[in-house]
């Protein structure tokens, strides 16, 4: 072999070594420049510089899988490092720093969609940063290589941003990349699920194209970083979650407290309210419970009861409860000097007010206490008062039932007992009788005490009729009103009979009688369920009257006649007579009378002016021809002991 042949081999055995040893590129061009030094030339030199290239090849792939072995177990530490549970900022904290570590550059940061949902963006856990530039970098909509990222879904790089006209700038985003020195910057999607949460950025602070190898190592790690947010979002969402429900947990736990607290405290109140306490006692129990002075006042400032030292204050409180227009609001009311109202209402009914010294501020509790403190003072005040109303309505009754009791009572004593119940019995009154049929007479007598007291009357059972007295001087009016009070309850509508109007003590038993014998004949003319007075029976009533009144009947039926003969002397009453007695022929009365039929018909017109024109009518004719016949009759009876004169007068009048 002649040498140069074993120059050129032993050149390539060197190569071989290097390759082997995997020695730096530089060796391998020294070796060649050896092998032309031993005067290796030609086709072997060729060979040796081929052999050369070769090994640079085989290198610089071997070091590429290298570095993808290294890339890719660097990716899988990393997966495995977001692999546990980590908040959002540390997921996102070791996604930039990963990043810069796996790809070798200065800076990395992610940019996120900011909470106001305006399409801005905000930059997130920057690694590598040597400026506080960045504090809070937003980027308006669009702006930067985020939003072109964003925009195309796919990895976008510069060599060079602040020189890069193919996107949008934003100028404080422009400040901080030479703030920063930076220049090459790549940036890739971030994912979450099937949506785009944000971009993932590296950059280097020289200008440098990115190799398809770093391009592809950043969207893996994007890639791998998407789903460790996405999982960090939903933990840190979950353990929000899960504070709000140990707060809330917390919460209902101390309103339960409180609730069983409150529940022990109005068990407290209602309990002296059943065992019969009166206010005083519950005030005190108020205060106790409370730790404040407690005052309670009626509806005009009258003090009820007090517990402390605000006794002496309750028209003060009063004037200042109604100047703040709050009497009927349930809620509590600062008044003054920590002084809070609590109107005590049952219904709409205002009973009085609550006041108590508990600071110038409420809790819930306390204002929740305050108003059931009030509602229970409200309970025993309406108990209260209905005690005092059903004693008062057993006097009333006590009192109509002594009055429809037959025999001697003293007169002084009845009107005494209807002062003080507020009932004048010298007054007019009249006497009501209902009679029901089936079984609403519970609900009547209810319903009929409740119309006696708006009346201001009285009213019991007796001989199991309900019978009212009730103030006025129309029977027929009063029963009608009590018909239709008792009418709209279940079952047939009552029978309602009245008389009277009496103005004695004396003569409420002669009024009932009255109206007993009305209602007996209203049943008897099969008129049950209507109403009716001994007046509207007309002679019935009279006929039916306990104590006959012959003089009202006939001034009431033909007294305006009367009068006006008295006073004109005329002969109208004669007229009236002739008419009858001829059967209603003005003709035959005027023969009767010797007067013209034109003057008969005039009188009769008169006539019709004074008592109505439906006096010819058969019921009113009836009552009218009575009436003139029991006139008739006292006028004879009086003319026996008072004899008179003929008079003349107006005689067509």
């Amino acid at each position: 072999m002649s040498g140069t042949k074993y120059e050129a081999v032993t050149a390539v055995l060197a190569l071989l070594d290097l390759l082997a040893g995997e020695g730096s590129a530089n060796r391998f061009e020294a070796v060649v420049e050896e092998a032309r030094r031993q005067g290796v030339t030609g086709g072997d030199l060729r060979m040796v510089e081929r052999i050369k290239r070769l090994a640079l090849g085989i290198q610089a792939r071997l070091e590429r899988r290298q570095q993808r072995s290294a890339s890719l177990a660097t990716l899988v530490d990393t997966a495995s490092d977001l692999a546990s549970p980590h908040t959002v900022e540390d997921t996102l904290k070791i996604i930039t720093r990963r990043a810069r570590l796996l790809l070798g550059v200065d800076v990395s940061w992610v940019t996120l969609p900011t909470a106001d949902d305006d399409g801005a963006l905000r930059l997130h856990s920057l690694d590598g940063h040597v400026t506080m530039l960045n504090t809070r970098l937003r980027l308006p909509e669009g702006a930067g290589l985020a939003a072109a990222v964003l925009a195309h879904r796919a990895p976008l790089w510069t060599s060079d941003y602040l020189t890069d006209d193919s996107f949008r700038h934003s100028a404080e985003l422009d400040q901080w990349i030479g703030a920063e020195g930076l220049h090459a910057v790549l940036a890739v999607p971030l994912s979450r699920g099937t949506a785009f949460a944000g971009s993932l950025h590296v950059a280097d602070r020289s200008v440098r194209h990115f190799s398809a190898d770093e391009i592809a190592l950043a969207n893996m790690l994007a890639e791998i970083g998407g789903v460790a947010l996405s999982r960090a979002v939903y933990l840190d969402e979950t353990l929000a979650a899960m504070s709000a429900l140990r707060d809330q947990l917390s919460h209902a736990e101390a309103d339960l407290a409180d609730a069983r607290g409150l529940a022990k405290v109005q068990g407290a109140l209602l309990s002296r309210v059943l065992d019969g306490c009166d206010p005083q006692l519950l005030v005190e129990e108020c205060h106790f419970r409370l730790g404040a002075p407690v005052l309670l006042c009626g509806p005009d400032g009258t003090t009820i009861a007090a517990a402390g030292d605000l006794s002496e204050r309750g028209e003060e409180f009063a004037r200042a409860t109604k100047a703040t227009g709050v009497l009927l609001d349930p809620a509590p009311a600062l008044l003054q000097d920590g002084i809070w109202s609590v109107p005590v209402l049952a219904g709409s009914h205002h009973l009085g007010a609550l006041y108590v010294q508990a600071g110038p501020a409420l809790t819930g509790d306390t204002a929740e206490l305050l108003r059931y403190v009030a509602r229970v003072v409200a309970v025993l005040l309406s108990l209260q008062e209905r005690r005092g109303a059903a004693v008062e309505e057993q006097l009333r009754d006590e009192l109509l039932e002594d009055l429809l009791i037959s025999g001697p009572r003293p007169r002084d004593l009845l009107e005494r007992r209807a002062r003080r119940l507020g009932i004048g019995l010298d007054q007019p009154h009249v006497v009501v009788i209902a009679r029901l049929e089936g079984g609403a007479q519970a609900h009547a007598v209810t319903r009929a005490s409740t119309c006696a007291r708006r009346l201001n009357g009285l009213q019991t059972t007796h001989k199991g009729d309900i019978v009212l007295l009730l103030p006025g001087t129309d029977p027929g009016t009063a029963a009608r009103t009590v018909h239709d009070e008792l009418s709209s309850l279940p079952g047939s509508p009552p029978t309602v009979s009245g008389s009277g109007p009496v103005s004695d003590p004396g003569a409420v038993l002669h009024g009932y009688r009255d109206a007993a014998r009305c209602l007996d004949a209203m049943t008897a003319l099969g008129a049950t369920g209507t109403s009716a007075s001994t007046h509207q029976l007309g002679f019935l009533g009279l006929l039916l009257s306990d104590q006959v009144d012959a003089e009202r009947f006939i001034q009431g039926t033909i007294g305006a006649v009367l009068d006006y003969d008295e006073q004109r002397l005329t002969e109208l009453m004669r007229t009236l007579d002739a008419y009858f007695d001829n059967g209603g022929s003005p003709t035959y009365a005027a023969e009767q009378l010797h007067v013209h039929p034109n003057t008969v018909a005039r009188r009769l017109e008169r006539i019709g002016e004074l008592i109505g024109s439906d006096w010819q009518k058969p019921e009113r004719a009836l009552e009218i021809q009575l009436a003139l016949r029991m006139s008739r009759i006292r006028r004879v009876l009086r003319e026996r002991d008072e004899p008179g004169g003929d008079r003349a007068g107006d005689q067509d009048a």
